[in-house]
């Protein structure tokens, strides 16, 4: 079990439908281990129902785990910057989209706000990628963000090197080590693992 006691989390989500699954598992091991969570969905994440669910179900499940409602605007994810609302952001998944946005300062959807608006503070921001272009042009915005201040990735693996040799996706499981080494401003090793 990992001390993250009263730390409060940014728990953001994008559209990697396929592994909400894994987010949401992560999402109740954080509130286990005594984090605070506030959540945040990027309007694809919280409005596109798809074959792996119904996308109200997936909003009331997040506000379930969290104990509070999702952010699912850019003006209300817009003070938890100056209001300090958060000690560390974790973007779980975080779609190619998403990263690129981030990695080019964009802030055009809740979840791009809520980390430019975390990163008022110079706190740790934490990327968990999912992503089926990881390894083709999706490569330079990873770069970018390795190589910014306060970004940090949960170790990434190719999830299917024969189907989809330019896909990479963070170990969901290692997010809570992920975020203690952030938090100490340490990437974690290995950043990229092989299973």
């Amino acid at each position: 079990m990992h001390d993250l006691e009263n730390i409060r989390i940014g728990f953001a989500m994008t559209g990697s439908f396929c592994t909400f699954k894994q987010a949401f598992a992560q999402a109740e091991y954080l509130v286990s281990c005594g984090a605070e969570l506030i959540p945040v969905m990027s309007w694809n994440a919280a409005g596109i129902s798809t074959r792996f669910g119904e996308a109200a179900e997936m909003r009331e499940r997040l506000e379930n785990i969290a104990r509070r409602k999702v952010i699912c605007s850019i003006e209300d994810a817009e003070p938890i910057g100056p209001k300090r609302m958060t000690d560390i952001m974790l973007v779980e998944p975080c779609t190619s989209n998403t990263a690129a946005k981030l990695a080019w300062s964009i802030t055009d959807t809740p979840v791009t706000m809520a980390v430019k608006s975390h990163l008022r503070s110079q706190k740790p921001v934490v990327l968990a990628l999912a992503s089926n272009d990881s390894l083709a042009g999706t490569l330079k915005n990873l770069g970018m963000l390795s190589n910014a201040k306060h970004y940090y990735f949960v170790p990434l693996r190719q999830d299917d090197a024969q189907k989809k040799p330019n896909s990479l996706v963070a170990d969901f499981a290692r997010t809570a080590d992920t975020l203690v080494s952030a938090l100490n401003g340490i990437q974690i090793q290995p950043s990229v693992i092989q299973i």
